[in-house]
């Protein structure tokens, strides 16, 4: 009967047929739930297809692998897996091993990896294709014969670029990225596409169409994000050289969770052309590609590959530095400026163990040290960082969802971001007094209110970077030792936690290399001391981070290598000599 009246005095001048009324509201209401259902149905079909599709090249290339094996044998698989990707090379080149023998070999093994961590988005069937073309060649390139693996989103012909989204299923790559492109003319082997979470914006790595990854060392625990295919693929033997991206920590914290070495160029050192992202156009915190492996020769080989004439004549954006092998294999003693906090989100005791361990190493074997205090960390994170990816509140990221089925791992962060800004800047105001940095976090993701707003911001990066320049400066420094996120998180909190990538994240606001080297392994003693940990505010944050660590004796413990902008020789020589100490510590 109320709803009668107020049809009534809705529509006062005209006679209603209130039941007839009622029934079309009813009508309207339970088309729009069979319209949800029926889209909720298409969006599951789409990704049943893309799984059943993956599963089919799974099928193919284990067939294959199983016709290669019945041709040959007497392969000996464990001595080729073993060998480092330099060693592997001049046996390639040399043609003691032949391509083939080492494709194939890289396939079965990486089948194994998938079916233990589910790694692999896909394999890439026209590697068989590409094996061909380079057995025909005379001409053999730097990284002739290698099977190399890619991130979900780095462009190849013929192949998806998903994000990890359903929107972009339906869309094949018409042309190769100019970094597949240069791969290939290198003589390299793009066999496989990895995993990363839903929309890439996450350091898990777990999306609604093909599922979470886990860790191989581990599989409890994550191999982080968003290369986290990459970092698991690696990590199992499967892949000897992997490309990832990175924004805000995507190369570094799957080295670091797994083991594994990385480096996150300038980000224009490596061409970004046929790279897709789900949110494009974000310039203030640049996207950089970069090398993964298991040592740092590794990376250093793929560098030296990348940086040729091909890649500087097919993007011209790309500036033509070819790598210096001088500086890499230089032996002068650095100048190294270290810090083991950066006083915004204080890192595990075993983290900050790694650096002191380390900092001692580099002294004992001639470096100068030299304490390194980076300004404004928390400003940083809230002000420039977030607020560059929610300048607009989240709509456009929250945009990329729509039609979708949101991953579990992504709610808290869709949940946060789908508040309104009012309601925002109000919890901000009334959490300040207790959490300030949650109160920080909840402000950032009000986003800006004019271009004049955005223009500002894009100039106080520009001034923070001159102010961090000018104090790497004054005191003199080659390179900055420091800790990296770690070690592996138990599944589930990296989505908890997205804050706590302030170790990364800053160097990808200044836009410098940094690179991460494993030195050691997490002991029952640090398992102790991180009984003690109070973090920075002994605040929901601190206590998460806290769960999201423990039990993780025996897992890789990393540290940060970083150098100013465009000198990614020195980084990795830098890398190198740490990697050096580290093994020579272990060994000793």
């Amino acid at each position: 009967m109320m709803i009668q009246q107020q049809l009534r005095q809705l529509l006062p001048e005209r006679k209603v047929d209130t039941s007839a009324a009622l029934s079309l509201l009813g009508g309207s209401v339970a088309a729009l739930v069979v319209w949800k259902w029926l889209g909720k149905k298409m969006v599951q079909k789409k990704m049943e297809e893309a799984r059943r599709t993956r599963d089919e090249g799974l099928k193919k290339m284990a067939k294959a692998v199983q016709q290669f094996r019945e041709q040959v044998p007497s392969v000996q698989r464990d001595a080729i897996l073993s060998l480092p990707l330099l060693e592997l090379t001049a046996k390639l080149q040399e043609g003691s091993l032949s391509p083939r023998t080492v494709l194939y070999t890289y396939l079965e093994k990486a089948l194994e990896v998938t079916q233990e961590t589910n790694c692999l988005r896909h394999f890439i069937p026209e590697c068989e294709q590409q094996l061909q073309e380079i057995e025909g060649h005379k001409e053999k390139g730097l990284l002739y014969g290698i099977p190399v693996s890619i991130k979900d989103h780095i462009g190849h012909k013929g192949q998806l670029a998903t994000c990890g989204l359903v929107q972009f299923l339906g869309t094949l790559m018409e042309e190769d990225s100019v970094l597949v492109k240069v791969l290939k003319r290198q003589g390299a082997i793009p066999f496989a596409m990895t995993n990363v979470p839903q929309s890439l914006f996450s350091y898990s790595c777990s999306n609604p169409i093909f599922g979470q990854t886990l860790n191989p060392l581990n599989r409890q625990r994550s191999p982080g994000g968003s290369s986290g295919g990459e970092g698991a693929l690696i990590a199992g033997g499967g892949s000897v050289l992997g490309v990832g991206s990175d924004m805000g920590g995507s190369i570094r914290l799957p080295c670091s969770f797994c083991g594994l070495c990385g480096l996150k160029p300038t980000a224009g050192r490596l061409s970004l052309s046929g790279v897709t992202g789900p949110v494009n156009g974000i310039l203030a915190v640049p996207c950089a590609l970069g090398p993964m492996a298991r040592d740092v020769d590794s990376l250093a080989l793929c560098m030296k590959a990348l940086l040729c004439q091909e890649m500087f004549q097919l993007d011209p954006t790309v500036p033509p530095i070819p790598f210096n092998e001088q500086v890499y294999s230089s032996s002068t003693a650095l100048r190294v400026g270290y810090y083991d906090t950066d006083g915004y989100f204080p890192l595990p005791p075993c983290m900050r163990r790694a650096v002191k361990e380390t900092r001692r190493a580099l002294q004992a074997a001639g470096h100068q040290l030299v304490l390194f205090s980076p300004p404004r960390v928390p400003y940083v994170m809230t002000e420039l960082f977030m607020k560059t990816f929610f300048a607009d509140g989240g709509h456009t990221w929250l945009d990329v969802f729509t039609g979708d089925i949101v991953d579990p791992g992504l709610k808290p962060q869709v949940n946060s971001c789908k508040m309104p800004r009012l309601v925002k800047k109000l919890l901000a105001l009334l959490l300040k007094p207790l959490f300030p940095r949650l109160a920080d976090y909840l402000s950032a993701l009000a986003g800006m209110r004019s271009v004049k707003e955005m223009w500002n911001h894009h100039h106080q990066i520009q001034e923070y970077r001159a102010q961090f320049i000018a104090q790497w400066k004054e005191l003199q420094l080659d390179v900055v030792l420091c800790p990296v996120l770690g070690p592996a998180f138990t599944t589930g909190y990296p989505g908890k936690l997205l804050t706590a990538i302030s170790s990364t994240m800053l160097y990808n606001v200044l836009d410098f290399p940094a690179g991460v080297v494993p030195v050691s392994t997490v002991t029952e003693a640090d398992e102790e001391e991180l009984k003690l940990y109070k973090g920075c505010c002994d605040d929901p944050w601190d206590r998460t981070l806290k769960q999201a660590v423990s039990g993780a004796v025996g897992m890789p413990v990393a540290v940060q290598c970083v150098a100013l902008p465009w000198q990614e020789e020195l980084c990795l020589r830098f890398m190198k000599e740490v990697e050096t100490l580290s093994r020579d510590q272990r060994l000793a």
